[in-house]
C-alpha cells in the first residue's frame, strides 16, 4: 500500500471522510466539460407480450411511451434518490428501445455540461424506464425479468471516454 494509511479512508474512498462518515465529494474546483453517458437495461418477457406491445394492445396502454417519460423524469431526480449524487443541469435525456424476439433492451443517454459525470443519471433513467415497462406488462406477464443494467459508455471529464 505504500505511503497510504490503511485507516485513512480519504485516500481510497472519495465519498468517505477520514473518520469514515459519508460526504458529498467537493467538485467546486473541477472544470466544466460536456459529459455524456449511456446505460442499458433488459426486460425479458414472452413473444406474446412483445406482440401485444408492438400492436398497442396491452391492457394498460402505451408501455414504451410511459417508460420513456418515466426514464426522463427519473434522470432529473437522481440526486434526490441517490444520496451522494450532485444535482446536475441536464441538457439532454433520451430513452430508446430495441425490441428483440423475447426481450426489450432499453437505452438511456444523458448529457450535461458540468463538473461531474452523468453515469448515475443514465443508470437511474434506464432502471426506472425498465420498471415502468414491467409495471405496464405485469398484467400479462408476471414473470418478466429485469436484467443486465449497466453503463455502456461515458465521455467527458478527466478520466476521458470509454465504451463497454
Amino acid at each position: 500500500m505504500g505511503d497510504i494509511d490503511p485507516l485513512d479512508t480519504s485516500e481510497r474512498f472519495t465519498h468517505l471522510r477520514t473518520d469514515g462518515t459519508a460526504q458529498m465529494v467537493d467538485v467546486s474546483e473541477k472544470a466544466k466539460t460536456i459529459r455524456e453517458s449511456t446505460a442499458i437495461a433488459t426486460v425479458r418477457t414472452t413473444r406474446r407480450v412483445l406482440a401485444l406491445l408492438t400492436s398497442d394492445e396491452l391492457p394498460k396502454g402505451d408501455a414504451l411511451g410511459v417508460a420513456r417519460v418515466a426514464g426522463i423524469m427519473a434522470a432529473k431526480k437522481t440526486s434526490e434518490l441517490v444520496p451522494l449524487c450532485h444535482p446536475l443541469p441536464l441538457s439532454k435525456v433520451t430513452i430508446d428501445f430495441e425490441l428483440l424476439p423475447k426481450a426489450i433492451n432499453l437505452l438511456a443517454t444523458v448529457k450535461t455540461r458540468g463538473v461531474t459525470g452523468v453515469e448515475m443519471e443514465a443508470l437511474t433513467a434506464v432502471t426506472v424506464a425498465a420498471l415502468s415497462v414491467y409495471d405496464m406488462i405485469k398484467a400479462v406477464d408476471k414473470h418478466a425479468i429485469l436484467s443486465d443494467i449497466k453503463v455502456l459508455a461515458k465521455s467527458g471529464g478527466k478520466s476521458g471516454s470509454w465504451t463497454l
